[in-house]
C-alpha cells in the first residue's frame, strides 16, 4: 500500500491569523503551487514509464529504494527554502515515487485488460480529485480544523496495512484500498482550502500534498479495480 505520512509539511503551516498574504500572495501562491503539482505529476509518470520495465529489479531493491524515497521527502523539508536545490529534491522525490508504482503497474499490465484497468483508475481517480477541489472551492464549511483526526485516520490505516503485510486477506486489502480513497478525498479539500488560503509555508509544500493526495487515491484505486478484475 502506497502510504505517505501526510503530516511530514504540518511543521511548516501557518496559521490563517499569522499568514498575513495579501489577495495578490495568495493568488501567486496558489498559481505556484498547481504548476509544481502538474509538473510533479509529469516527473512521476516519467518515473513509472521508467520504472516498468525494471520492476523486477525494483522488488530486488524495494528497502533501500524506499529508504532514499522517504529520504528525499524528509531532505525536501531542509531545502524547501534553498531555490534550485528544492526543485531538485522534489522531482527527485517524485520520480521515485513513480519508480517505487511500477511493479504494480507492471503486475496489472500483465493481468488481463490490465491497460485498461489503468487508464479506468487514473480517470477515476482525475474525477474525484476534480470534484473534491471543486467542493473545497465552493463549500462554505471549513475544512481546517479536520488536521488531527484525518492524521489519527491516516495512522490506523497504515497499523492495518502492516498487519495485513502478514494476513494477506484480500478482503483486508479491499477495505483497506477502500479507507484509503475516502481519506485522501477528503484531504484533497482540507488541503485545496489550506492552498487557496496561503496557509502552506511555500508552493512545494502544497503541491507535494496534492500529489500524495493523487498518488494515494490511484494506488488505493488500482489496487481495488486489480483485485476485482483478477481472474483468480
Amino acid at each position: 500500500m502506497g502510504l505517505y505520512d501526510r503530516d511530514y509539511a504540518r511543521g511548516g503551516e501557518y496559521t490563517y491569523g499569522n499568514a498575513a498574504k495579501s489577495d495578490t500572495q495568495i493568488v501567486s501562491f496558489v498559481k505556484e503551487t498547481y504548476k509544481l503539482f502538474a509538473a510533479s505529476m509529469m516527473a512521476g509518470a516519467v518515473g513509472a514509464y521508467v520504472g516498468v520495465p525494471l520492476s523486477g529489479a525494483i522488488v530486488s531493491y524495494f528497502w533501500p529504494l524506499v529508504i532514499l524515497e522517504i529520504g528525499l521527502l524528509i531532505g525536501l523539508q531542509f531545502v524547501k527554502h534553498k531555490p534550485g536545490i528544492n526543485l531538485a529534491v522534489m522531482f527527485g522525490f517524485v520520480f521515485m515515487t513513480g519508480l517505487m508504482l511500477a511493479p504494480l503497474l507492471a503486475r496489472t499490465l500483465g493481468m488481463h485488460g490490465g491497460g485498461v484497468i489503468i487508464g479506468n483508475a487514473f480517470m477515476m481517480t482525475s474525477v474525484i480529485f476534480g470534484a473534491m477541489s471543486f467542493y473545497a472551492i465552493k463549500t462554505t464549511k471549513d475544512f481546517s480544523g479536520y488536521g488531527k483526526p484525518l492524521m489519527i485516520a491516516l495512522f490506523v490505516i497504515i497499523a492495518f496495512s502492516i498487519i495485513n503485510i502478514f494476513m494477506g486477506s484480500p478482503l483486508v486489502s479491499i477495505v483497506i484500498s477502500g479507507a484509503v480513497v475516502i481519506l485522501f478525498s477528503i484531504l484533497v479539500t482540507y488541503d485545496t482550502q489550506n492552498i487557496i488560503r496561503g496557509a502552506y509555508e511555500t508552493p512545494i509544500d502544497g503541491a507535494i500534498a496534492l500529489y500524495l493526495d493523487f498518488l494515494n487515491i490511484f494506488t488505493a484505486l488500482l489496487q481495488l479495480l486489480g483485485i476485482f478484475g483478477n481472474d483468480d
